[in-house]
């Protein structure tokens, strides 16, 4: 037995030297295909190695005859590997790591490496033998390996349901509350592990109690339930944490584990019973199974693919159709492969199985770009009414979507609808109905007293006569209310705005106070009628007037406050109102129809005329409706010169209604283009154009570029009627009720509708504004997350899973005491010596390749990095998470594999000087917790602390000094331990103790370096600087050269195998 483990270690170092000869010999190419079909008797699995053979041999036939139909002159054949070792068949898939390293080393010696291997069912098999596939580069397809250790395999395919998938079904159903019989999320579940379990179940419960797996990340409350008496008594306690328990088995399972036990009615059982088609061929339903939901696939009926023989009664395993469908896999790749004459290598054929859906015996199979199978998973629950079983959703895991087909199922659960997952004892719904209803009624009877008393207050203002607003009613804005027009305006543009506008609030509205200029507030009697009718006018589309006031000096009109700013700032804001998300062409009609609504309705009122419509005159509120400011008060506000004033205007200083009609034109130009005022592309001289529009000179008048040539049929309308308002003549020009009603028929139109209330248009622009800041929330919200999550990653790092989670939480952690753990401290023999002769970046290289490689190492244990200082370093295992007697075993596999490790490893700037480290190994009880506000650090406290540290500095290079407490631990665990007696050892503080040497295991081989003699170990001691200096020196004048590596010395993770370091030229060995 030794000597095969022995031939299996070394197996991995030969095999890829002698790769290019063997290739050379390979039987796989477009004319003649081997598979080599790896088989595994264990009594675990549901089918046997002669069925598994017959389902290959018919796949076999059936591509050998579509070979032939095709014309196609191409041989495949399979070679059956079998391993069968009565210990490995006897204990099962779960005891051993060896056997597809086994079958590999059997395919190699026959001199077959062929086109693909069908490799075994089994997690820890395929895991262990992934590394030397990955130097072959041969495609595996297996059947099983359902473990996440296995996940994201280059050279691996999985034809059966993964745990990664029944974990994805678990993490989005426990998501989904808008089902109709799921109307709120789980946060917390049971999970019950039996320990009859199946190869699958096994897997799919460990996945499930992962730490690392969304689903398990996304809980507030997760619980490992182990014994049935467990289950009896969580399904009936009041007290419980959870409604849901996660299960995984058959439904005799079920009803052996519960006995006669009354479940409660809020209980939720989830069976994972994926390869069970019996629910679909009799779908009676016992009593026992009413509060259980079973996850399983849809049935499939193969004798619809196949021909009847008397061999197809074996296809009635899932496992069976698996390695059919494997060959027909493999023939669906060659087949394209010879329909598009490219030749056959073993590196098209993994990339192959990607992404692809083929016609399997059931049925198309479609894999993944991970290689693994998608399908569709049902949840099926138990009819109340027939007893049956009946298909409650179903849930695809190539898209992770949830498809339900039935709205009303008759659950045993109240309402027909899965109960909550967390235990209720709220109040009846009847007092919370009573409760509901009378708050709604109180608060409809408040709003409608608000608005009645609203109402009449702003009756009573519309009728009353203009005078000043005293000015303490005109309150400051406090910080937290200030808020800028726009963030994207130019800083000279906002420091324009604030000189001219100032913000206060009035009646609890905020308000801006617009300068009126030259003004004493001594109003003619004229003024004050203008005032008057201003303050009578209240209008959607028209900012509301509240009056003025008298402010020391100055004399400031109160007008409506909108939040957005002015039309021009919306326009130029072109990040926060892009073009194509939310000024599309319909807002900009609708914009348009605003103005020409507010200006309709100015004209038909008492105060008839604006005089100064312009673009920073137009206003636009949080509801994205502009409405036009700074009307009226003509004979207050002298008129002024600028590109929106008409030209007649512009020659004789009045104000006209066709005045603001040309206004409007050149408005709606700035809205259609987005373009500065006025924009032509033949004068971009403000004076210059006032110049030229009031002259009139030419042929044709100057007006603002706008182009009829490239326009549809809406846009030519709109432009036609934009041209008639800036006509030279203004009778020519329309007036603003027409403009009105032709924009309302264009804006009708893009709906189908004859007309278009301004609710629908409000609502309507809210939306597009919604979508957008939709699309800014996301992209912000993204950017949280990504922080967010790397933020954990590097908490994680750190401390603690548990403790960062705490801290989290809560903010701080308490202090725990473990009752017993294993302590790891270990060190570099010469360290003082080798940084004195080094630079200090050689020596942070050098300490960190050694701890990355150590760091590699420690993410197959379950174990926990405590710190490391200078050259110590230090690893716990049985905290914070307890592990029964597993701390001693996790720590002395952890220890050896680190000691196998240093054998291969050398110095970068020192090659040729070997590096011993010594480790210490004790166990006992302990005392952690977080120290310290900033920079908190995960300590540990205790005597087994010291006593650890004591066994590294007592102890001999290259060994691995373990206290009698761990010897004792170990002995009580399965694992074979070897170990020496070293004899009585002085420890301070404690004594002297006989303490032990750990140098292996019986069931694995681990190349440990062999441990200098006391003589080299205190010459290496004497002359280490001596050395060091000689090797400067040589490298220095003639060069250190060496032979290529074979492998980089690392610990990578996803492997157990150690990368060796194969020989140096002109080297000197001092051990």
């Amino acid at each position: 037995m030794k000597q095969r483990m022995l031939a299996l270690a070394l197996w991995p170092l030969f095999l890829s030297l002698q790769l290019l000869q063997q290739v050379s010999s390979n039987e796989c190419s477009n004319n003649s295909s081997v598979i080599n079909v790896m088989l595994m008797d264990y009594s675990d699995l549901p089918s046997t190695t002669d069925s598994l053979k017959s389902a290959v041999k018919q796949a076999l036939k059936r591509l050998q005859n579509e070979f032939q139909m095709t014309g196609a002159n191409v041989t495949v054949n399979a070679t059956f590997h079998t391993f069968t070792s009565s210990l490995y068949v006897s204990q099962g898939c779960r005891t051993s790591t060896c056997e597809g390293v086994e079958l590999i080393k059997e395919i190699y010696d026959t001199g077959t490496l062929g086109c693909v291997v069908i490799g075994p069912a089994c997690t820890y098999a395929t895991y262990q033998m992934f590394s030397v596939e990955s130097i072959l580069s041969l495609p595996l397809i297996s059947v099983g390996s359902f473990g996440l250790s296995c996940d994201y395999k280059e050279n691996l395919t999985r034809l059966l349901i993964p745990a990664r998938k029944v974990n994805d079904f678990f993490y989005y159903f426990w998501k989904e509350s808008r089902l109709p019989f799921k109307t709120t999320t789980w946060e917390s579940t049971y999970i019950y592990k039996r320990n009859e379990n199946s190869e699958a179940c096994f897997w799919y419960m460990n996945a499930l109690d992962a730490g690392i797996t969304q689903f398990s990340e996304n809980l507030r409350f997760k619980e490992i339930l182990r014994t049935p008496e467990q289950l009896r008594k969580t399904v009936t306690d009041s007290n419980r944490k959870s409604n849901v328990i996660i299960m995984c088995g058959s439904p005799d399972d079920v009803s052996t584990d519960l006995e006669t036990t009354e479940v409660d009615k809020d209980i939720v059982i989830i069976l994972i019973d994926i390869f069970n088609n019996t629910y679909y061929r009799n779908n009676n339903s016992a009593h026992y199974m009413e509060h259980v939901l079973v996850l399983t696939l849809p049935p499939a009926d193969y004798n619809l693919n196949t021909t009847e023989t008397e061999d197809d009664v074996l296809m009635d395993s899932d496992y069976v159709v698996g390695y059919y469908n494997a060959v027909l896999l493999f023939g669906y790749i060659l087949k394209k492969f010879i329909s598009s004459q490219s030749p056959v290598s073993l590196l098209s054929f993994i990339t192959g199985f990607r992404n692809i859906t083929f016609e399997g015996l059931l049925g198309p199979v479609t894999l993944d770009e991970f290689g693994d199978i998608d399908a569709n998973l049902t949840l099926l629950y138990t009819s109340q009414t027939a007893s049956h079983f009946r298909t409650l959703l179903y849930f695809n895991t190539q898209k992770n979507e949830t498809h339900t087909l039935t709205t009303s199922p008759d659950f045993v659960w109240k309402n027909n609808k899965l109960p909550s997952d967390s235990p209720s004892t709220g109040p009846h719904i009847l007092t919370i109905a009573v409760f509901t209803l009378a708050g709604i009624v109180i608060l409809v009877l408040i709003i409608s007293l608000l608005i009645l008393r609203k109402y009449r207050r702003d009756n009573e203002r519309r009728w009353k006569k203009w005078s000043h607003i005293p000015p303490e009613e005109i309150l400051p804005l406090e910080t937290s209310e200030t808020s800028h027009i726009s963030l994207k305006i130019d800083e000279d543009k906002r420091r324009d705005t604030t000189q001219r506008l100032r913000q206060g609030k009035y009646d609890k509205k905020v308000v801006i106070l617009k300068d009126l200029k030259n003004n004493d507030g001594n109003f003619s009697e004229k003024q004050k009628i203008e005032l008057n009718k201003l303050l009578q006018i209240d209008y959607y589309n028209l900012t509301k007037f509240y009056g003025t006031v008298k402010i020391d000096t100055m004399i400031f009109g109160v007008i409506e406050y909108c939040e957005r700013g002015s039309l021009r700032d919306v326009l130029n804001d072109k990040i926060s109102y892009p073009d194509g998300t939310f000024m599309d062409w319909e807002f900009k009609i609708s914009v348009m129809y605003d103005i020409a609504k507010g200006m309709s309705y100015l004209h038909s009122s008492k105060t008839e005329v604006h005089g100064r419509l312009k673009s920073t005159n137009c206003v636009v509120d949080n509801r994205m409706v502009v409405k036009i400011t700074d009307f009226g008060c003509n004979s207050i506000l002298p008129p002024r010169k600028d590109l929106w004033t008409a030209p007649e205007h512009l020659r004789h200083a009045d104000v006209s209604q066709k005045g603001d009609v040309y206004s409007y034109g050149i408005i709606a130009q700035e809205i259609i283009l987005r373009r500065e005022t006025f924009y032509t592309g033949r004068c971009r001289d403000s004076k210059e154009k006032l110049y030229r529009v009031e002259s009139g000179k030419g042929v044709k008048p100057f007006r603002p570029d706008l182009s009829l040539e490239t326009v549809g049929e809406r846009e030519m309308e709109v432009y036609t009627l934009v041209k008639s308002c800036w006509e030279e003549d203004p009778e020519k020009r329309p007036d603003f009720k027409k403009i009105e009603n032709t924009l309302a028929k264009i804006f009708s139109n893009y709906h189908g509708q004859t007309n278009k209330s301004y609710m629908d248009t409000l609502i309507r622009r809210l939306q597009l504004y919604s979508r957008n800041l939709e699309h800014l929330v996301e992209e912000r919200t993204e950017l949280y997350k990504a922080e967010r999550d790397r933020a954990d990653r590097l908490n994680f790092m750190l401390l603690p899973r548990p403790v960062v989670k705490s801290l989290k939480e809560t903010g701080l952690v308490e202090p725990e005491l473990f009752e017993e753990v294993t302590i790891y401290f270990s060190d570099i023999v010469g360290f003082t010596t080798l940084c004195r002769y080094s630079t200090p970046m050689e020596v942070v290289d050098m300490l960190n390749d050694i701890y990355r490689n150590f760091d590699h190492i420690l993410d197959h244990h379950d174990v926990y990095k405590v710190e490391t200082i200078g050259d110590a370093y230090m690893v716990v295992s049985g905290l914070p998470n307890r592990n029964g007697n597993r701390h001693a075993v996790d720590i002395s596999m952890m220890a050896l594999d680190i000691l196998s490790f240093m054998g291969s490893f050398e110095l970068k700037h020192l090659p040729g000087l070997p590096v011993w480290i010594r480790i210490g190994i004790h166990s006992g009880p302990c005392a952690a917790g977080v120290v310290g506000i900033k920079m908190p650090r995960y300590c540990l406290f205790g005597d087994t602390v010291n006593t650890a540290s004591r066994m590294e500095s007592t102890g001999l290079p290259l060994r691995i000094h373990v206290s009698g407490s761990t010897i004792n631990i170990l002995k009580r665990t399965d694992c074979q331990f070897q170990y020496e007696v070293r004899g009585e050892t002085y420890l301070k503080g404690r004594g002297t103790e006989i303490t032990y040497w750990l140098t292996g295991t019986e069931d694995k081989k681990y190349n440990l370096p062999t441990p200098p003699s006391v003589e080299n170990q205190q010459w290496l001691q004497d002359d280490l600087a001596e050395m060091i200096t000689n090797i400067l020196q040589k490298r220095e004048n003639e060069g250190f050269k060496t032979q290529k590596l074979s492998r980089v010395p690392s610990y990578r993770s996803g492997t157990l195998e150690y990368l060796q370091l194969v020989s140096t030229e002109n080297s000197v060995t001092y051990l």
